[in-house]
């Protein structure tokens, strides 16, 4: 029989830069899979530090990585009690916007790489305030999210941005077309979409160049 119990757990997170009255993004980032937020954040640090504020959320699993036990990386999610995970992910995220007092501060975008995107979308179905931007790079986006999602974040979200190397090892055919008909649905023609020809891996001038714009 499996049961279930409730107890309270604690979680860090990296932070980049100082929040002032003269910054202009609040950046909420979604690592990828086997990260960990602290290096995960270092693809941040050539944004201008005056007009951008950089949090780098921590996947909760943590588990060593390769051969030697000597790196260890995280994961939000697998495909175990997934439903149950995700509440947990999305009661961290909550509480770490509370903490941080950017409850509803619509300087806010959301950046999800890999499997940090099905995060960031997930936690944007749950959250009701308005926000600047949703960038999702080289990340599935949940198969779940439905016509009811879509219009909820075309209502709350200010600018969509999809990102999705065309040399990506995890890509196919077929998942373009999967994620193609997603974008379709959740964001209709308000997306915008970047093809540049890169791997599995976080194309860092993009990055910066997308966060002059915003």
């Amino acid at each position: 029989m499996v049961k279930t119990v409730s107890y309270t757990h604690t979680n860090s997170y990296e932070t980049l830069f100082e929040l002032t009255d003269k910054t202009k993004n609040i950046w909420i980032c979604f690592h990828g899979l086997g990260y960990l937020a602290t290096y995960f954040k270092r693809y941040f640090e050539g944004l201008d530090s005056q007009e951008n504020y950089v949090i780098v959320l921590q996947a909760p699993s943590k588990s060593y990585i390769g051969k030697g036990f000597k790196h260890v990386g995280a994961c939000w999610l697998t495909k175990v009690d997934t439903t149950q995970e995700m509440g947990n992910n999305l009661n961290y995220i909550h509480e770490v916007l509370k903490t941080e007092n950017l409850v509803g501060d619509p300087r806010i975008l959301l950046m999800g790489y890999s499997q940090g995107v099905s995060i960031a979308t997930r936690f944007l179905k749950s959250y009701h305030h308005k926000i600047k931007a949703l960038i999702m790079h080289s990340g599935s986006i949940p198969a779940e999210l439905d016509t009811s999602d879509g219009k909820h974040f075309r209502d709350t979200c200010s600018r969509f941005i999809h990102i999705a190397g065309t040399l990506d090892e995890y890509s196919n055919e077929e998942v373009i077309k999967r994620e193609s008909k997603k974008i379709e649905l959740l964001f209709g023609t308000k997306c915008e979409l970047y093809q540049p020809e890169i791997k599995h891996v976080v194309h860092v001038p993009l990055i910066l160049e997308i966060a002059k714009s915003l």
